[in-house]
C-alpha cells in the first residue's frame, strides 16, 4: 500500500482542477494580452479566476496579483514595500518560511534593519513582543498566518492592528492556511497576503499576492504592464484557472474531516509513545492537517526512511530544509533540543487521505519507531 502524508510540501492535483485547466493548453491557448478572440477568451478566464481568488479572501479583483507561487509572492510583498520606501525597519519572526527569512536577510545586506521576533513554546508570536519591537522607522511587519512545520495559527488580526498603530504595513504568508483557516482581508485588516496553488490541490508554479488598494510597492520583474503593472510576464492562464478551481473546491467539510483524522493520529501516537512530544499547539490553534511529533531515542530521518520503505511519505520538517543537517529553525525557536529536533517527523494530511490510509500510517509509525528504539543505543 502507498500513502502520501506530506501534503504540507505539496498536494496531488484534484482531477477536477486538471479538467478545468486542460482547454487552456489546447483550444483556449491565447495570450491574455492579445486583442483577438483567442486573447479575449484567455483574458476572460484570467478575470474570472481573479474574482474567485479575491472572493475567497474578501478582497477586490484589482487587489490580486498572480505570481509563480508563494516564494515569489513573499519576495514581491517584502522587497516591494522595502524598495518603495527606500529604507527602514522590518519585523518578522524566527519561525517564518525561508522565503520570508532569506528575503529579509537579503534586505539586511542592502542596509535595511530587520528584527526577528522570538516565539513561545508553541510557536506563537506574542502581541506584546511585537509592540516592544516597533520603532518610528518600522515600515513592514511580516508574520506568517500558520506555520508550515508545527501548524501554529498566529493571531494575525491582532498583530496587524499593532503594526498599523505604529504606522507600518502588515504582510502575512498564508500559503499553508489558505482554504484551511478563514481569511478575510477586510475584517483582519491585512495589507499584503501571499497565497499558493499547489498546497490546495492546484498546480505547481502559480500563486497570488493580495495588495490592498492604495499600498505602493515596487515591482521586481520589468517588462510589459501585466498584473496591473506589478508583475511583468505573460500570465500562466492554465495554472491560474487551476488555482481558482482548487480554491472553489475547498469547503468546511474538508476542514472537519482533516481535523478529525489529525486528532486521531496525534492521540494514537502519543498513547503508543508517552515520552514523545507534540510540537506546536493543540486543537483549534493548530492547522487542521498538521501533526509534528518528536520521538525520543530515534532519528526522524530513520523514521522517514523506514516509512518510505513501507510506501508512506512523511517529512522531517519543511521540504525546503529536508537536505540540511541542521536542526529545524522552527523547532529550535520553540525550545526543542537538537536531539529532539532530529527525532521529529511531520505528518500533513489532505482531504484526499482515507481512513484506511490513516490506519496504515498509525500502525506503520508505531511499528517503525518501536523497531528503531530497540536498535538505538540511547
Amino acid at each position: 500500500m502507498k500513502a502520501y502524508f506530506d501534503n504540507g510540501a505539496t498536494t496531488p492535483a484534484d482531477p477536477k482542477v486538471l479538467k478545468a485547466m486542460e482547454p487552456y493548453f489546447t483550444e483556449k491557448f491565447g495570450n491574455a494580452s492579445s486583442l483577438h478572440s483567442f486573447g479575449r477568451e484567455a483574458h476572460e478566464a484570467l478575470d474570472q479566476s481573479r474574482r474567485i481568488i479575491a472572493d475567497a479572501i474578501g478582497a477586490e479583483p484589482s487587489e490580486i496579483i498572480f505570481t509563480s507561487g508563494g516564494s515569489e509572492s513573499d519576495n514581491l510583498a517584502i522587497k516591494g514595500v522595502a524598495f518603495a520606501k527606500g529604507k527602514g525597519h522590518i519585523i518578522t519572526s524566527k519561525i517564518e518560511h525561508h522565503a520570508v527569512l532569506n528575503t529579509c536577510k537579503a534586505l539586511e545586506k542592502l542596509g535595511f534593519k530587520v528584527t526577528y521576533l522570538p516565539v513561545d513554546s508553541e510557536g506563537f508570536v506574542k502581541p506584546e513582543t511585537l509592540k516592544k519591537a516597533m520603532t518610528k522607522d518600522t515600515i513592514l511587519v511580516t508574520i506568517m498566518h500558520a506555520n508550515n512545520e508545527i501548524g501554529t495559527i498566529e493571531p494575525i488580526a491582532e498583530l496587524a492592528r499593532i503594526a498599523h498603530k505604529g504606522g507600518a504595513y502588515f504582510h502575512t504568508d498564508a500559503v499553508q492556511s489558505f482554504t484551511k483557516v478563514p481569511i478575510n482581508v477586510r475584517k483582519m485588516d491585512l495589507d499584503l497576503v501571499s497565497l499558493s496553488a499547489h498546497k490546495i490541490h492546484g498546480p505547481k508554479g502559480v500563486g497570488a499576492l493580495f495588495v490592498r488598494k492604495g499600498i505602493r510597492i515596487q515591482k521586481l520583474i520589468d517588462g510589459g504592464g501585466h498584473e496591473f503593472d506589478l508583475r511583468a510576464g505573460t500570465e500562466n492562464i492554465p495554472g491560474i484557472v487551476g488555482f481558482a478551481k482548487a480554491a472553489q473546491l475547498a469547503n468546511q467539510e474538508h476542514i472537519k474531516y482533516m481535523t478529525r483524522l489529525r486528532d486521531r493520529i496525534i492521540n494514537e501516537l502519543l498513547k503508543a509513545f508517552p515520552d514523545a512530544k507534540l510540537n506546536g499547539p493543540k486543537e483549534d490553534k493548530r492547522l487542521c492537517n498538521n501533526i509534528n511529533i518528536s520521538f525520543s531515542g530515534v532519528e526522524g530521518e530513520s523514521v522517514l526512511l523506514g516509512l518510505d520503505a513501507l510506501g508512506i511519505a512523511v517529512s522531517t520538517g519543511s521540504a525546503c530544509s529536508s537536505k540540511s543537517l541542521k536542526p529545524s529553525h522552527v523547532l529550535t525557536a520553540i525550545g526543542r533540543t537538537p536531539i529532539e529536533s532530529h527525532g521529529s517527523i511531520r505528518i500533513t494530511l489532505s482531504r484526499m487521505n482515507t481512513e484506511k490510509e490513516v490506519n496504515y500510517l498509525i500502525k506503520s509509525v508505531i511499528k517503525t519507531v518501536k523497531r528503531l528504539k530497540e536498535m538505538s543505543p540511547l
